[in-house]
């Protein structure tokens, strides 16, 4: 059994940015509150943080700022996945250095690449790292799937030690936890799917509502874990039509908003994202209200 990095949720946070760069005195205050509301760990620099429209400078100062604010309250995991190998392999080594306890490495996106290429590619970055190596499936935004198969494999490699799942395919997840066993971690990577995946032993939830209920989120999985399988699902369908509103638009977009709203981050995303429809925002302002969130 590998040493598990996190237990319940971590939350993928958003960045606040405005037209001048990276808002870090909204950043360190949104850090601060989800460390009080109860989160396990916390996520810098991934999708729902906009690293891939950061440029490189500030995708290392995030996970720099993030690591020395959070300054070991909880696990900081850094988002330095690519579709370059190579360049994985250099923000690994940084984040690493500077203090970050687990990577999240995604699977590449554009050049996609084949079940080997991916094994390779994922081996070298592990080789490289001096932490935990969390991979990340999510083929909906890569157009790159990492099979069951592949991900076993992966598992034999000593600092690989869990896979956030968002691939939405229980019957893949399922046949992942049959595959890997104790070797590799399951995280949840869709917030509607953390108890179906609690269920098949997963460990918690990577998550986008939590950057909202970080409170909430960790309940659904604690109650879980003790036991109150009903409460747990109980409060996962009660928050189900806010998690979708979340997920209506492409994620970061609604959730930025849904920030903004509570007064930690402007509403701004860069390019090629762009602010909410008023309609959908509307909506999910509304569940907010229903939540007392604003």
């Amino acid at each position: 059994m590998k040493n598990t990095v996190f237990t319940g949720v971590a939350t993928a946070i958003v960045t606040p940015l405005t037209r001048d760069g990276i808002d870090y005195i909204k950043f360190g205050e949104l850090i601060d509150w989800q460390i009080a509301e109860g989160v396990d760990a916390i996520v810098a620099v991934g999708t729902t943080g906009e690293g891939s429209t950061l440029d490189d400078a500030e995708h290392r100062e995030a996970i720099r700022f993030c690591v020395e604010r959070v300054a070991g309250r909880v696990p900081v995991i850094a988002g330095t996945g690519s579709n370059d190998t190579a360049y994985a392999i250099d923000l690994t080594r940084f984040a690493c250095e500077c203090g970050a306890d687990a990577m999240l490495l995604v699977t590449p996106y554009y050049n996609k690449a084949t079940q080997r290429g991916l094994i390779e590619s994922f081996r070298a970055i592990a080789d490289a790292s001096t932490k935990p190596c969390i991979l990340y499936n999510v083929p909906s935004r890569t157009g790159c799937n990492l099979t069951p198969a592949s991900a076993a494999i992966l598992a034999e490699h000593p600092n690989i030690v869990a896979i956030k799942e968002a691939s939405g395919n229980i019957s893949q997840i399922a046949e992942l936890a049959r595959l890997v066993g104790d070797k590799m971690d399951i995280y949840s990577g869709n917030d509607d799917q953390i108890v179906p995946i609690l269920s098949l032993g997963g460990k918690g939830v990577i998550s986008v509502l939590s950057n909202i209920m970080p409170k909430a989120t960790h309940e659904i999985c604690y109650r879980f874990f003790e036991g109150d399988i009903k409460g747990s699902l109980d409060l996962q369908l009660e928050l189900l039509p806010l998690i979708n509103s979340l997920f209506c638009e492409v994620n970061p977009i609604p959730v930025k908003a849904a920030v903004s709203a509570m007064g930690f981050c402007e509403n701004y995303v860069r390019l090629p994202l762009t602010p909410m429809e008023p309609e959908n925002e509307a909506v999910m302002l509304r569940l907010m209200k229903e939540q007392n969130l604003i």
